[in-house]
């Protein structure tokens, strides 16, 4: 006699190990179906590149590699050449070099050295003094794509006097537009935007920029209809050091605003001024022209000073040619020719064979 009774047993404990084996693998499928629906929120640690700050020509470059470190410890110890503008003794604003350390936050440090009893303190050259009212803090600044840049500045900003705001306006302007793409600044107070200044109501809703001018100087008898406003640099001297100082004067309105500007130069400063006409009486322009940024001027031999029996260029003379020319957007550089010389040569002897740039008068870095 046959026995089938193993049979159903074999087949009962079959049927439960594919029942277990089934059931682990949907409980495994729906664990990952869990997972899927609900994905970990995805972090990045990659920096933005856009920045507030406006960047001077060639930094603001990230460099990394085996110096990484080293560079790092280098530049916390390194200064870079800025111009910064001030008062000088005679009050009026002007220019001056200092070694700042350097720092990624352009805009906001040259601001920072603006202030009275701030930073700048021990940079000061004799004569000058900070322009921003003491404890004045930069709150921050904000570069906008139409050339705009936005200072926001503590309360302490409104601690000035009424004679001392369109200084106080003119050196912020002059010191921030030398940036990349700064036209104007527009100012605001603790968060809040300012339609005038605070202290004598000076209007500003529309922004502040080099057109508006610095050191006005309009003489008596000038045609207001028939003239054109134009910014030029004078030399100024405290003690040894001789400076630039730039000036919005008018002058008769002329066929171009290059030839405008070499006009009011070699026209001089206001008589009664603090300021210095490097320019010889006789001293002309013959002609100018303006080619991939070089702007070259030739005048007669009257431009010329006798410097141990050479005819050369005073360095006073091609500091206020360069500094007022190169102010302009399409001028990089200067070149001066006198008709009748085949080489004109500096005070120290040494001929100008190549175009002068600002930074070659200022030793500031390119901004």
């Amino acid at each position: 006699m046959k026995n089938y009774g193993y049979k159903p047993f074999i087949l009962a404990v079959i049927l439960l190990l594919s029942a277990g084996l089934l059931s682990g693998c949907l409980f495994e499928g729906e664990q990952s179906l869990e997972k899927m629906d609900t994905p970990e929120e995805a972090v990045t640690t990659t920096p933005d590149p856009s920045s507030d700050e406006p960047q001077p020509e060639g930094e603001g470059e990230n460099t990394e590699g085996e110096e990484g470190e080293g560079t790092k410890e280098e530049s916390s110890s390194a200064t870079v050449a800025r111009e910064v503008y001030l008062l000088d003794a005679n009050g009026m604003v002007a220019p001056q070099t200092l070694e700042l350390p350097a720092s990624e936050e352009v805009a906001t440090q040259a601001l920072e050295y603006m202030v009275k009893d701030g930073p700048v303190t021990n940079l000061l050259p004799n004569g000058f003094e900070a322009v921003l009212p003491a404890g004045t803090e930069i709150l921050g600044v904000n570069a906008k794509e139409d050339g705009t840049l936005v200072v926001d500045v503590s309360e302490d900003f409104k601690n000035y006097a009424a004679e001392d705001e369109e200084k106080i306006l003119q050196a912020m302007t002059y010191t921030l537009t030398q940036f990349e793409n700064v036209k104007r600044i527009k100012l605001w107070i603790n968060g809040h935007e300012q339609q005038v200044m605070p202290v004598d109501g000076t209007p500003i809703s529309k922004g502040v920029s080099r057109a508006d001018g610095i050191n006005h100087s309009v003489g008596n008898n000038t045609d207001i209809m028939n003239s054109e406003a134009v910014t030029v640099y004078f030399p100024a001297q405290n003690g040894e050091q001789v400076y630039q100082v730039p000036v919005t004067t008018r002058v008769a309105k002329e066929s171009d605003e290059y030839t405008a500007m070499v006009q009011a130069l070699l026209e001089g400063p206001e008589l009664g001024s603090a300021l210095m006409n490097p320019f010889n009486e006789g001293a002309e322009l013959v002609k100018s022209k303006l080619e991939n940024g070089v702007l070259t001027v030739s005048f007669n031999e009257n431009i010329l000073t006798s410097v141990d029996e050479q005819p050369s260029l005073s360095d006073a003379a091609l500091a206020s040619l360069v500094m007022s020319l190169t102010d302009q957007a399409d001028i990089e550089s200067v070149e001066v020719h006198v008709d009748g010389t085949e080489q004109v040569f500096n005070e120290a002897g040494e001929p100008l064979a190549e175009p002068v740039t600002r930074q070659d008068i200022n030793g500031a870095e390119a901004m």
